[in-house]
């Protein structure tokens, strides 16, 4: 058998205590070791150690890297640092930041949290995409900033006149916003700081509000999920410890995932800062106009992890394929894939082993987890020695899960010292999100992947909250048919969204592979049809059978909520957004845009019927 590139990497292990209930207590027998007691702590360890070693980079206009190191990071978040407090800012009138990815961003953001004020990453799509600005409004009355920064300042100016106080500072970084007073951050970088900024910096404790992060607003409107020190400094222990090659090997990432996500800032940001390692900020996405950028990068930056969407993944492979440069660059130094908590066809993950074979003689591990904003946002992760797509592993040092029987599923729940005190002004959703135990409610379903053999770890099972009745009252578990359909539709679909709720049949809708829409339409909609037939006489009952399916036109929004942070669909989401789809799916006669499996599979069980 091929090796695996070797790196140092945690064993798989817990322990298993069962309920009287059917239940389960899930600990990791390794105690969380000692973690700083601020986030810049990280910053400050490296800026000494290190000072000259790139921290941040990103592309320039004229095509090369801008970049930042720690020692340069370190001294410019002291300046606006002595800038904040002057200005009076605290946790009751904290630092949002409009824009998204860039150097500015962290030196913001990195400066707010260093003397204990909290900073608020709002996603730019509320105020770049949006025509009524509700959800603007919304997090910014929960919020209640006293200092608003975009880079880009002109492209926000009409949302943050349309939302912003006018006791609120903006602050611009490359343009004005016209006909708006502003401040240019250059003129606050020009603060000198005083020994305010050492004080202030050690008050910071550990419960101590380092960011209010906005969930998706899926189910309704955004929350602010309290994240402190201790949760993010925790968290990046809880990996250190599983992870352990990050702490031999300054992480080199190239990487786009937003920072106003908990996956993108704090999980992969994070793990550059704790481990002394750079960043390079990728402007391309997993999208057909933005992908060729991230290519672009990827053959001038070799990282040593690579963590993205499934998507990214399923577009990453035929250009392996197609470019030696590339592929040379890109495995060259790489010790991890990680994707996030989305499902990823069993035919990407070989494609990924049969390239690092072809380029570096070895396979190079690929893995995945799960967490959520409330749990900082890494609670379980894949273990080496068991390997294979959607397995999420298990807990993390310092984590303890409750597994409650629900519906026929195992909820999770966990504790541990990552997760969340609560919603920033709103205790009861900060009451209804604890059990009696006082553990978190995740909402996520998991199942062993064994349950002879419990430390093979776990596998998602869907959303809670997800699962739906037929109209004739069988429940459709949602987890364990899009895991299935997935493999039925492979190598075309990539992901589904299952319909149904009070219908009388299932019908999808399918989100395809980057190489099916390259491809012949017409052939594509033949061998989809003929896919769906097959599942629909495979089926062993109507709750795991579709007999409709659809192409969804265009992808899937992270800020309609329609991905989750964890990086998979939210099922009720996409069907609440795009119901119009659904309706079509279930109208009668079907339109020209509708696969339909009842005509095959009524004629293959009259031929069951005649036969058998």
């Amino acid at each position: 058998m091929t090796e695996y590139r070797d790196i140092d990497f945690r064993p798989a292990e817990a322990e298993f205590t069962a309920r009287p209930d059917g239940g389960w207590i899930v600990t990791c027998p390794t105690p969380l070791g000692p973690y700083p007691r601020a986030y810049t702590e990280f910053l400050l360890h490296w800026a000494s150690v290190a000072p000259d070693r790139v921290l941040l980079a990103q592309r320039e206009p004229a095509g090369g890297w801008a970049t930042l190191t720690y020692g340069q990071m370190r001294d410019k978040i002291m300046c606006l640092a002595q800038a904040f407090l002057d200005l009076g800012l605290s946790a009751e009138s904290p630092v949002a930041i409009m824009s998204g990815n860039d150097i500015e961003f962290q030196i913001v953001s990195l400066a707010a949290m260093h003397v204990g004020i909290p900073v608020a990453p709002i996603s730019p799509s509320y105020a770049l995409l949006a025509t009524d600005y509700a959800k603007l409004r919304h997090v910014m009355a929960l919020a209640t900033p006293g200092l608003v920064y975009a880079t880009d300042a002109a492209a926000f100016a009409t949302a943050a006149a349309a939302v912003l106080p006018a006791d609120c500072m903006f602050v611009a970084g490359t343009t004005a916003p016209p006909g708006q007073p502003f401040t240019w951050l250059d003129t606050l970088l020009a603060t000198a700081p005083t020994d305010a900024v050492a004080t202030a910096a050690a008050a910071v404790q550990g419960q101590t509000v380092a960011k209010l992060l906005f969930t998706s607003g899926s189910t309704g409107w955004p929350k602010a999920v309290i994240n402190t020190h201790a949760m993010l400094c925790s968290n990046q222990q809880m990996i250190r410890q599983t992870w352990r090659f990050i702490t031999h090997t300054p992480p080199v990432l190239v990487d786009w995932l937003p920072w106003h996500h908990t996956a993108g800032g704090n999980h992969d940001f994070g793990i550059v800062l704790a481990n002394g390692g750079s960043f390079y900020i990728d402007d391309g996405r997993p999208t057909a106009n933005g992908f060729g950028e991230t290519l672009r990068n990827l053959r001038e930056i070799a990282p040593t992890i690579f963590i993205s969407m499934p998507r990214a993944f399923e577009d990453l492979v035929p250009a392996l394929r197609a470019d030696d440069q590339l592929r040379e660059t890109f495995f060259s130094r790489l010790q991890l894939i990680f994707y996030a908590g989305a499902a990823l066809a069993d035919h990407v993950w070989r494609a990924f082993d049969e390239l690092a074979e072809q380029t570096i003689g070895r396979r190079v591990l690929m893995m995945t987890g799960l967490g959520s904003t409330e749990t900082g946002p890494y609670a379980l992760g894949s273990c080496k020695e068991y390997r294979g797509a959607g397995l999420i592993g298990l807990p993390g040092p310092g984590v303890t899960l409750r597994l409650v029987p629900t519906g026929g599923k195992l909820e999770l729940r966990l504790k541990s010292p990552s997760v969340t005190p609560g919603y920033w002004r709103q205790p009861e959703l900060t009451a209804a999100a604890l059990d009696e135990e006082g553990f978190y409610r995740m909402n996520d379903a998991v199942r062993f992947v064994d349950p002879a053999d419990k430390l093979r770890g776990f596998l998602f099972d869907g959303r809670i909250n997800e699962d739906f009745k037929l109209t004739t009252g069988t429940w459709v578990s949602v987890g364990a048919l899009r895991t299935r359909l997935i493999a039925e539709f492979a190598p075309l679909v990539r992901d589904v969204v299952i319909a149904g709720h009070n219908r009388d049949y299932l019908a999808l809708l399918l989100l395809l592979t980057p190489s099916a829409l390259a491809g012949d339409r017409g052939a594509l909609r033949a061998r989809l049809a003929d896919m769906l037939a097959a599942h629909a006489a495979a089926a062993t009952g109507s709750s795991m059978r579709a007999l409709r399916a659809m192409v969804l036109p265009g992808d899937l929004s992270l800020d309609r909520g329609e991905l989750t942070d964890k990086g998979s669909i939210n099922q009720r989401a996409v069907l609440d957004n795009r119901a119009e789809l659904v309706e079509q799916l279930y109208a009668d006669p079907p339109g020209p845009d509708i696969i339909i499996a009842e005509a095959a599979f009524a004629a293959q069980e009259n031929h069951r019927t005649r036969t058998g």
